[in-house]
C-alpha cells in the first residue's frame, strides 16, 4: 500500500463561496499529516503553463473572508485537446514525479 506524500490543489470553472475555506483546510490538514502541498493557480491553464507553487500555512492565512479563490480559475479550452494535456501532464511530471502520489 502507497502512502500519498504531496497533493496538488486546482480550483477549475467558476468561483462559490467558500473556496478559499477549503482551499485552507485542505492545505492545513495535509501539511499536519505530513504532506507537502502544491498551489495550481489557474486552474487546468496553470497546470499547462507551469504556474505551480508549493503551499505552506502561511499562503492559507487569512483567506477565509475573501471572496472568489485565492488559487485564481479559468477556462481552457487547451485542456480538451490531447496535445494540452500532454502539456499539462509534463508540467505536473515535473513538479510532483519526484513525489509519490
Amino acid at each position: 500500500m502507497s502512502t500519498v506524500k504531496c497533493i496538488g490543489i486546482l480550483t477549475s470553472g467558476g468561483d462559490a463561496p467558500g473556496m478559499n475555506a477549503a482551499i485552507r483546510a485542505v492545505t492545513r490538514s495535509a501539511i499536519y499529516n505530513g504532506m507537502s502541498v502544491k498551489g495550481i493557480y489557474r486552474g487546468y491553464k496553470g497546470l499547462i503553463t507551469d504556474e505551480i507553487e508549493d503551499f505552506k500555512t502561511q499562503n492559507v492565512s487569512n483567506i477565509i473572508q475573501r471572496g472568489g479563490t485565492i488559487l485564481k480559475t479559468a477556462r481552457c479550452a487547451e485542456f480538451k485537446t490531447p496535445e494540452g494535456r500532454k502539456q499539462a501532464y509534463g508540467a505536473w511530471h515535473r513538479c510532483f514525479g519526484r513525489h509519490r502520489w
